[in-house]
């Protein structure tokens, strides 16, 4: 459903009020749209409530994220080929990572979409290890707990101008692989 004109200008202003609601997570409806430079009228026929607002960007982001893992083709591709579109695919939507982050607790996350994402990281990752790109002496979840870390760490740091936006992908990798890669 395209509230605001096109899908694309729909996903813009979806990261937009994320970020907004991140920087501003006291702000009204009206502080949220004035925030991001549309009115208070445009984002009420979006959502009428705030718990409405929160709930309709976790689900945009379940998708985005959904299809982030899948884009990223993690069962098919070369493993430094899919790491790297993993990564790219994640730092992309920053604005989404920073959202979930400060938001999790507030919105119904189904747990299922959970599941299939960290079975999904679980998988690429022990295929990794067996093809001997990634150690061995670290379980697989345990990698795909430390390269979320990773991302959202310094997606956030990034965020708070601790960390360039320039190079993230390629920071959020090196500093990934540094512990992880095998030899």
């Amino acid at each position: 459903m395209t509230i605001f004109g096109t899908e694309t200008e729909d996903r813009r202003i979806l990261s937009s009020l994320a970020l907004a609601l991140v920087d501003h997570p006291r702000a009204s409806l009206q502080e949220l749209a004035r925030a991001i430079g549309i009115s208070k009228t445009t984002l009420y026929r979006f959502c009428r409530t705030r718990e409405q607002l929160i709930e309709r960007l976790m689900g945009h982001c379940t998708e985005v994220f959904s299809r982030a893992i899948e884009t990223a083709e993690l069962e098919t591709a070369p493993v430094p080929e899919a790491l790297s579109r993993l990564i790219a695919n994640n730092v992309e939507h920053r604005e989404l990572t920073a959202f979930v982050m400060y938001y999790w607790k507030e919105a119904s996350w189904n747990p299922d979409t959970e599941a299939g994402w960290d079975a999904a990281l679980d998988r690429f990752f022990l295929r990794g290890q067996q093809e001997g790109f990634f150690r061995i002496d670290i379980p697989a979840p345990a990698l795909s707990e430390l390269w979320v870390s990773t991302v959202v760490g310094l997606v956030d740091a990034e965020r708070r101008g601790r960390v360039a936006r320039s190079g993230l992908a390629t920071l959020v990798e090196r500093a990934f692989l540094c512990g992880a890669r095998a030899g």
